[in-house]
């Protein structure tokens, strides 16, 4: 998809629930692919959304009406025909954010002594 003649699309809102309201209309608007969405501070969040640009252009418009209906729309844009790097430069930047996600240590116990206690303990109390 990263050939000429494709375009990068985006949409910001204020909210979870009207991102997915604005890209679940994109995506039923035009033959798009909603590649991959990212969060901000204060609840910001943006979808990005690929495919021709005649696509985008009337998927990222349809989304922006459902964003606005549903919740607040900030920003959006679309970007025909970016340059290479561009598009590569965005998906790399999302890659590494999710990695930086999938990497986080969860609450384990450190050894297996502790695992066993707090297994005992709950096992008592009930």
């Amino acid at each position: 998809m990263l050939e000429n003649g494709y375009a990068l699309g985006m949409i910001e809102t204020l909210g979870f629930p009207a991102l997915v309201a604005a890209t679940d209309a994109a995506a039923k608007a035009a033959d798009v692919r909603c590649v991959t969405y990212q969060g901000a501070d204060a609840g910001i969040v943006t979808i990005y959304i690929v495919g021709d640009v005649a696509s985008v252009t009337a998927a990222v418009s349809t989304g922006e009406a459902e964003a606005r209906r549903v919740g607040q729309l900030l920003h959006s844009r679309v970007i025909p025909r970016p340059e290479r790097n561009v598009m590569e430069m965005v998906l790399q930047q999302l890659e590494k954010e999710k990695a930086k996600q999938t990497t986080k240590p969860a609450n384990k116990p450190k050894n297996s002594s502790q695992a066993a206690t707090s297994t005992t303990q709950t096992s008592k109390e009930e």
